[in-house]
């Protein structure tokens, strides 16, 4: 769902519908920009993620329609979260934009004394948790074998590499700066500010510490002097988030990889490559920088194939069971 306000008025933008909505009240907005500044202030958040924020409570905001926000109850949340639940947003979606209203009610509520937060209980509709896509082996090699012909295409491969080598986020690697406090080739290292800030360090492979030494001297031709981004476009400038997207489409296309390949493609087939490789999930969470190690147990699912050909390869019941399978 995406919120865009003009002269006051908002308009919705949800899966298969387009709605204008009435203008807000003035108070709520006065409310809502005040927890946004506590958030960017006090909170230290970034302003991507103020921007979500912003967009999820303004989802709110508009089904409250003109309730005043001190007289809203559960019933009224469970009513808004059905509503948006049957024009498309899913049960991840909405978690995060409960998350989003329970945090702006707990603002009022140490603020402004509002009584209570109608969203303590409030719970999103289930959804099925889906495994994440990984390249094979095969593909991820392929990918990162890519033939670099341009300065732009030995960045390219700089990104792929670190992607694929450290697991990195998206927004961790536009983020990347080019200084010693970032990024340590010596050591085979980088400092990530990850989600939340969490600081954290990542050992980077040496295909990809070669990949970003080539890289090196053709940054420092194109970036502008005042540039501290480690990949920068044409112009000299970091890139955006779009843009590396992109550039790992065309990539993709261009070498034929029938899947589906964006940085988040990467970042899976870094941990479950890893995860095959080692079995250790608490590093395999470390570099990741998943808060939680059950957000990383996904990745243990993906290892059904791998430890069934395992099984049926060493285990003497399993070779009586193929030789069974086979005589019939």
């Amino acid at each position: 769902m995406v919120l865009h306000d003009h002269a006051g008025s908002n308009m919705t933008i949800i899966p298969g519908t387009i709605m204008r909505e009435s203008p807000l009240a003035p108070a709520s907005l006065r409310y809502l920009d005040e927890f946004l500044a506590y958030l960017t202030g006090e909170r230290r958040l970034s302003t991507l993620t103020a921007a979500n924020y912003r967009r999820d409570i303004l989802a709110m905001l508009q089904l409250a329609h003109d309730i005043p926000l001190d007289q809203l109850q559960i019933q009224h949340m469970r009513r808004f979260v059905a509503q948006l639940h049957s024009r498309g947003l899913g049960g991840k979606s909405l978690a995060r934009m409960i998350s989003a209203w329970r945090g702006f009610f707990q603002f009022l509520a140490l603020r402004y004394k509002f009584a209570s937060n109608p969203c303590v209980s409030l719970k999103p509709p289930k959804s099925a948790r889906m495994l994440p896509k990984a390249l094979s082996p095969d593909e991820a090699s392929r990918l990162l074998d890519v033939p670099v012909e341009s300065d732009l295409e030995t960045r390219d491969k700089a990104m792929l590499e670190l992607f694929y080598s450290s697991g990195l986020r998206l927004a961790e690697l536009v983020n990347l700066d080019f200084h010693p406090d970032s990024i340590d080739l010596v050591a085979g290292m980088v400092r990530i500010s990850g989600k939340g800030n969490k600081m954290r360090d990542v050992p980077v492979g040496r295909y990809a510490l070669a990949a970003i030494r080539a890289w090196m001297p053709l940054r420092e031709k194109l970036a502008q002097h005042d540039e501290r981004a480690l990949f920068v476009g044409k112009h000299g400038r970091r890139l955006t988030p779009r843009a590396i997207q992109y550039r790992l489409e065309q990539w993709a296309l261009r070498l034929n990889i029938s899947s589906r390949v964006h940085p988040h493609t990467l970042r899976h087939s870094f941990a479950s490559h890893l995860l095959q490789s080692s079995g250790d999930l608490r590093a395999v969470q470390e570099m990741l920088g998943h808060a939680n190690i059950s957000t990383t147990q996904v990745y243990t699912h993906l290892d059904f194939q791998h430890l069934a050909q395992v099984y049926d390869s060493t285990h003497p019941r399993a070779k009586k069971r193929l030789k069974a399978d086979d005589s019939k």
